[in-house]
């Protein structure tokens, strides 16, 4: 864990804050590559994730930008409404789950909303290293695209486009954009989850391959939980079963019996919590795992995925 303090906070738009943070020992902060993300401990236990937005050779700070979310789980809130200029956090050193990938020869870059915030971090990493890229930028308006003026500003803005729903000569034509790829072209997107199914499925009908299509979700799509029934997880080191009902999750069940799973999210997005299943057919529910991963059912997210099987056994 590393203890920092708030050395600035800014509205970057409406219902968006940055929050600039330092190293309270006055010390370098770890390192980070473009698209990684922190952990944030707020108060009564909650931990969120938030993408680090400044350049990924500074160490002073990091830079993170929080959407106020209307459907807040209690994270986004407590940041806008609580933490100010000044206080101390606690954060986890920097993780990449979303990493640009070596040797691209072009990357295309789409940012949805708050999902600027790692993008921006790629555009200034591959503007330092000569890489051709080009960003796209979708807001509903200006007023709630944030870091537009460091966009403008930046020595790249001549490959940014900017694209808001409010103005129909400037919304994006991704079937355009999208079009005759290329075998060194690497996609790169994160927003909400309808933007980015948008940008994903048109480039997949273009021909794009999936293992040049990259994306990062912020929050998970909403499943029907309906039809949900109970099953049986079996741990395989130790041969202990216990039976999950349709209104517990896996890792609920496990930690009332006293085995703990890492945890972060606990909406399927982060990975953290991803673990071997050895038998049995997991029902994916994540957006952390590739759709070849999860059709390889050798591992699923407990936290929010169920099984198709009556059993799973999991290698714990």
């Amino acid at each position: 864990m590393i203890e920092v303090v708030v050395t600035a906070r800014h509205d970057e738009a409406v219902d968006i804050c940055s929050y600039e943070l330092a190293a309270a020992d006055g010390q370098a902060l770890p390192a980070f590559s473009a698209g990684a993300h922190i952990d944030v401990h707020l108060a009564d236990g909650l931990v969120r994730q938030y993408s680090l937005c400044n350049h990924p050779q500074e160490r002073h700070r990091y830079l993170i930008g929080v959407l106020k979310d209307a459907a807040s789980r209690g994270g986004s809130q407590a940041l806008h409404e609580q933490v100010r200029q000044g206080d101390r956090l606690r954060i986890s050193a920097p993780r990449n789950l979303f990493a640009l990938h070596e040797g691209a020869e072009r990357s295309l870059l789409f940012a949805g909303g708050i999902g600027i915030t790692p993008i921006l971090a790629m555009a200034e990493a591959l503007a330092r290293d000569g890489a051709p890229f080009e960003l796209h930028y979708c807001a509903r308006s200006s007023e709630r695209a944030a870091f537009l003026a460091r966009l403008r500003a930046a020595p790249f803005a001549d490959r940014v486009q900017v694209h808001f729903d409010e103005q129909p000569e400037t919304r994006l034509d991704a079937a355009q954009v999208l079009a005759n790829p290329r075998p060194g072209q690497h996609l790169y997107v994160c927003g909400p989850a309808g933007f980015m199914a948008h940008v994903l499925d048109t480039a997949k009908a273009q021909g794009w391959a999936e293992d040049h299509l990259h994306r990062e979700y912020f929050a998970p799509v909403a499943v029907d939980t309906s039809a949900d029934g109970s099953f049986a997880v079996k741990l395989n080191r130790c041969g202990r079963t216990f039976q999950v009902p349709a209104d517990k999750t896996v890792v609920q069940v496990l930690e009332s019996h006293g085995v703990e799973v890492p945890i972060s999210c606990e909406q399927g997005v982060c990975g953290t919590c991803l673990t071997r299943v050895l038998e049995g057919v997991p029902e994916h529910r994540d957006l952390f795992l590739t759709e070849e991963e999860q059709a390889a059912n050798d591992q699923f997210t407990p936290c929010c995925s169920r099984a198709r099987s009556a059993l799973l056994v999991l290698d714990l």
